[in-house]
């Protein structure tokens, strides 16, 4: 996808990229191609250049699967698989101590992760050392999910969670896409997700700043 845009830059990162880069970690039968592709349809929605791809491999259900997703204010060249993203979303926390997920994040990147538990339960506590921790955030996207469709898919939710973390797309954005995507009522439930998430995430940033 591509647009012409004017320059501009993303929250807490100006001057220093054009592209933002997203990596996507979760399994088969997640949505985890499905989710990139909505974020670079919310960034194009914004007037930026956006590419979403998944890795190769397999994708069978339950297999481990990663999704990439670039958009920025220049027309992107490279297809190659993100090695150092901007941020990271893991919608399945059962791989966090299987692989690597962490490889490559930038120093000032963001974290999201799917889980009611929070990174010190997960036995994550040392990224905070390694990270940015007001960055590095759980949301309980899996039962957001159960609470507005009725289904444990939680990758539309995270979107929305992720657009309150990194302020780099915004919640109109990404709802008018989840809706683009799926239609009727199972667009507005999952839209419904998303923005539930959103405010979960700005709640506890809220709270963070206010400890």
């Amino acid at each position: 996808m591509k647009h012409p845009v004017g320059g501009s830059s993303f929250p807490g990162m100006e001057g220093l990229r054009a592209t933002f880069e997203v990596r996507i970690h979760g399994r088969g039968g997640q949505g985890v191609v499905t989710a990139a592709e909505l974020l670079s349809v919310a960034a194009f929605d914004e007037g930026r250049h956006a590419q979403a791809f998944p890795s190769f491999g397999s994708e069978r259900t339950g297999a481990p699967v990663v999704s990439f997703c670039r958009f920025g204010d220049t027309p992107i060249r490279t297809r190659e698989p993100i090695a150092e993203p901007d941020a990271l979303i893991v919608q399945d926390p059962t791989l966090l101590h299987q692989v690597d997920l962490f490889s490559g994040l930038r120093p000032d990147g963001y974290l999201l992760i799917n889980s009611g538990r929070d990174l010190a339960e997960l036995g994550l506590a040392e990224l905070g050392e390694r990270f940015r921790p007001e960055r590095l955030l759980s949301v309980p996207a899996t039962e957001l999910a159960r609470e507005h469709l009725g289904r444990p898919l939680p990758n539309a939710a995270l979107l929305g969670g992720f657009a309150a973390l990194s302020g780099a797309l915004r919640l109109d954005s990404v709802i008018a896409a989840i809706r683009e995507r799926f239609g009727g009522e199972a667009g507005e439930r999952n839209a419904a997700a998303s923005a539930a998430c959103f405010h979960h995430v700005e709640h506890e940033l809220a709270g963070a700043v206010g400890a």
